[in-house]
């Protein structure tokens, strides 16, 4: 019967990221530097809270879209932090920011629609998209500081041309798109049946006052799905909560996909949820914005080439002089020098690998080290 699945699933690939972590484990003595996973503990008043709804009885079915609550709260956080303006009715609760892509893409695919995603970029999406029978088309920012260039995302734009996808600041570059790069795609959907998907979930881990969301352009509402993660800065990875924002006309027909697939999120997070946007995460990101300094400082010393990241906790270094992929590149570190990275090719761009440092400090200069060595091994130091 292997034979007679979903066909979409032949084609599907199992995450990369995921395979090198594994990878890391089984070696013993690996220092990882591979997923983007917080240390720190989940603020204790969100634990506090998620312990009162469980200790007074809030373990029944809510809402589809969430507790009306919670989504006020994420409305008004939405309004006074960031500038956009949604209704509680326009906010749909999900399973993290994955439910809430999957939740989108499949709202708005149609099979063959193409959906332009600058890349390097997170392997989620092209999967997705796949997996709802789309096209997914690479818009390359790698010769362009990882902003986007207009001429080359107006030369992908077609007829079958659904929606982009922005994610910023960018998993795995770090960058932060700029105004140059977001004007380029307002130019390209103005006039056309074009939705984007703004991905922000690193929107409150950046070291920069220079930063504005696509989300912002408030005269696009009814083009634009805003999706968001409580996971990175709140550290509540594990409790697979998000939302996704969009108009009222839109929301009405995809929250029927949301119904269906999961029913609801569970009822005692939404008053976790509500205690961690009254969360400002500014020692979290003060601890990355130092971590940054100090990897950018050793990359330096190493000699690697690397764009400075504005925002999230990635960097994403050039391994091109050094001849091989970066598939080679990262098996060869964790089996010579136990180090783990992930390799570039995870996200389109083969001449990178990504460090992620959201991690101790310890583990931080101890990989720093090894990646050393490792480099000094290719060069015949």
């Amino acid at each position: 019967m292997r034979n007679h699945l979903n066909t979409a699933l032949y084609t599907s690939k199992r995450s990369a990221i995921r395979q090198f972590s594994t990878l890391a484990k089984e070696t013993p003595g690996c220092v990882a530097l591979t997923l983007g996973e917080p240390d720190f503990d989940t603020p204790l008043p969100v634990r506090e809270a998620a312990d009162y709804a469980l200790n007074n009885h809030e373990t029944h079915y809510i809402a589809n879209d969430g507790s009306m609550e919670l989504r006020e709260a994420i409305a008004a956080f939405e309004k006074n932090e960031n500038g956009v303006s949604y209704e509680p009715t326009e906010v749909i609760v999900t399973a993290g920011a994955t439910e809430a892509l999957f939740t989108a893409l499949m709202g708005i695919i149609n099979p063959g629609d193409e959906v332009i995603v600058p890349t390097p970029a997170f392997s989620l999406y092209e999967e997705i998209i796949n997996l709802c029978r789309g096209v997914f088309v690479p818009l390359d920012t790698s010769e362009d500081g990882f902003q986007l260039n207009a001429d080359k995302l107006n030369s992908l734009v077609t007829d079958k041309t659904k929606a982009i996808i922005l994610n910023s600041p960018n998993n795995p570059t770090g960058c932060i798109y700029n105004e140059e790069s977001l004007g380029a795609v307002r130019q390209a959907v103005m006039d056309k049946p074009i939705f984007v998907i703004c991905d922000d979930v690193y929107r409150q881990i950046r070291y920069t006052e220079e930063y504005k969301s696509f989300s912002e352009y408030t005269d696009l509402k009814e083009k634009i799905i805003l999706i968001q993660s409580f996971s990175k800065p709140y550290a509540m990875t594990g409790w697979r909560m998000g939302y996704l924002m969009a108009d009222a006309s839109i929301i009405e027909r995809i929250e029927l996909l949301h119904q269906y697939m999961i029913v609801s999120t569970p009822a005692p997070f939404q008053r976790a949820c509500i205690s961690a946007i009254g969360f400002k995460p500014t020692e979290l990101t003060e601890t990355y914005k130092k971590r940054r300094a100090f990897m950018l400082r050793r990359i330096e010393e190493i000699g690697m080439d690397v764009i400075e990241p504005d925002g999230a906790f990635y960097l994403f270094p050039s391994i091109e002089k050094y001849g091989i992929t970066s598939s080679e590149f990262c098996t060869r570190m964790i089996k010579e020098e136990g180090l783990a990275a992930t390799p570039g090719f995870c996200f389109g761009s083969d001449k990178h690998i990504r460090l992620t440092y959201c991690y101790s400090d310890d583990e931080l200069t101890e990989g720093m080290n090894r990646l050393e060595k490792f480099v000094k091994k290719l060069e015949g130091k």
